[in-house]
């Protein structure tokens, strides 16, 4: 007689810590459930993030970005790292008065190429897509890696090169303005020697 009570005492224990187990598990469920969905999310409709748009003339960009620009399709997504005309000067001596001369003009084109297959990625990358303190990695349309982060101050960093100017729009081109030329070391030592030759 003892014994069933026994039993029946623990089966009645062990019902009760089953309950409270998954009263606790449906508890703890409903807590962690995301929210429901609005009208407006579950249509697709998000909220729109504001990027720091610069609409330039389009004399800013520079003779050279001009020229790159006009390279590409202008109804396909890219993202152009566009040097300054500055940077142009100072890391490739190239300056707009002799390097567009008749002469010169056939290889100026050749070099802004290459730069072009440097510094171009094939989709559009707005400032504010790239998060503070992340670092994003995308290939150029050469296969040149590049790595993306953003200055505390919103300005985009690429392979090292800050920004000055971001979130141009050329039709669906986005134009950072560089200060400086992102292009491997072979590129540049062989654009530098033939510059060291002309010179001669």
């Amino acid at each position: 007689m003892r014994r069933r009570q026994f039993l029946k005492h623990r089966i009645a224990l062990v019902s009760m810590l089953v309950c409270v187990c998954c009263f606790f598990i449906v508890t703890m469920t409903v807590l962690k459930l995301p929210n429901t969905p609005t009208k407006q999310s579950a249509m697709g409709f998000y909220p729109i993030t504001r990027s720091r748009k610069v609409f330039l003339q389009d004399g800013n960009l520079g003779k050279f970005g001009e020229m790159m620009i006009d390279m590409l399709p202008q109804d396909l997504a890219f993202t152009m790292f566009v040097p300054t005309e500055e940077a142009f000067k100072r890391d490739l001596r190239l300056s707009v008065n002799d390097a567009l001369k008749s002469d010169r003009f056939n290889d100026t084109y050749a070099i802004l190429t290459r730069i072009l297959g440097f510094s171009t990625v094939p989709r559009a990358l707005l400032s504010s897509t790239v998060k503070l303190g992340e670092l994003v990695n995308y290939d150029s349309l050469s296969g040149f890696p590049l790595y993306i982060s953003k200055d505390i101050d919103e300005m985009l960093v690429v392979n090292r090169i800050r920004s000055e100017i971001v979130d141009v729009r050329k039709k669906e081109i986005v134009v950072h303005l560089m200060d400086g030329i992102i292009m491997d070391a072979e590129f540049e030592q062989s654009v530098l020697s033939d510059n060291d030759t002309d010179e001669d």
